[in-house]
């Protein structure tokens, strides 16, 4: 049988276009409400947060702009991307997937609207759910998975991923796979699960069940998270960092391209 089409909430108009990225929505507030709202109501969507590292992936990955420009929402993710906004004379937050979970959370609590983790490592996403069940007692965790070595994230796994999911009766999935592979996954699911609000959250379980420490509040607040991180694991996110630093004085000396 037929999976059942997901309904969808009404595309919002972007409010700022940066080369193939996109943002959506100004603020946590706002966005936290349409989730919830959208989870409430059935209606199946997919939330990004758009960085540099991001843009840099958007420019030669087709598959990816193909799911950001599905995506429901999608917000401001890191000090750069809300600087190059307010450049082009829009005004909008700073909205990291880190920053979701707990917000989400707890107004799913309140609404009831149960969630599902997807994604990292058994250890760690057992850790975040205890400590996210610790802190929001009402939260209803209807299921929780990670996916086998090699994971296709639009293959046949993924599907079946889907629809384990949608079956579990949740209204919201925290996908913890990192970019691209998460949003590739999030925009295949929307289309095999009915109901659920897949929001993309990169390392947020890690930062939840302390396997990793998440940048003091001094460097979120002056938009320098990305040199905390860059300390913590310098092999890993060095050539990465590199990329999108390239990317954005490449930006600010050019100058955002006119069509």
């Amino acid at each position: 049988m037929a999976s059942p089409e997901p309904m969808r909430s009404t595309t919002l108009p972007d409010l700022v276009r940066i080369d193939a990225g996109r943002v959506n929505v100004a603020t946590q507030a706002e966005l936290v409400a349409r989730v919830i709202a959208d989870a409430a109501s059935g209606m199946g969507g997919a939330v990004f947060t758009l960085n540099l590292d991001h843009l840099v992936k958007l420019r030669d990955d087709a598959r990816f702009r193909e799911a950001y420009d599905a995506a429901t929402y999608v917000t401001a993710d890191g000090a750069p991307v809300v600087s190059i906004a307010r450049r082009q004379g829009v005004s909008i937050d700073r909205v990291t997937g880190a920053d979701l979970v707990v917000p989400l959370c707890e107004a799913a609590s309140t609404a009831g609207v149960s969630i599902h983790l997807f994604g990292t490592s058994d250890t760690i996403r057992q850790d975040a759910a205890a400590k996210l069940r610790a802190a929001i007692p009402r939260l209803v965790i209807a299921g929780s998975e990670s996916p086998p070595r090699g994971f296709d994230p639009q293959g046949e796994e993924a599907r079946a991923a889907a629809g384990r999911i949608a079956a579990s009766g949740a209204g919201i999935c925290f996908v913890a796979l990192g970019a691209p592979k998460q949003e590739l996954f999030a925009h295949a699911a929307v289309q095999r699960s009915a109901g659920v609000v897949y929001i993309c959250i990169g390392a947020a379980l890690d930062f939840i069940s302390g396997q990793n420490k998440r940048a003091p509040i001094a460097f979120q607040r002056t938009g320098t998270e990305w040199v905390w991180r860059l300390i913590q694991e310098p092999r890993r996110l060095g050539m990465r960092y590199a990329r999108s630093m390239a990317y954005y004085i490449g930006y600010l000396l050019k100058g955002p391209e006119r069509g």
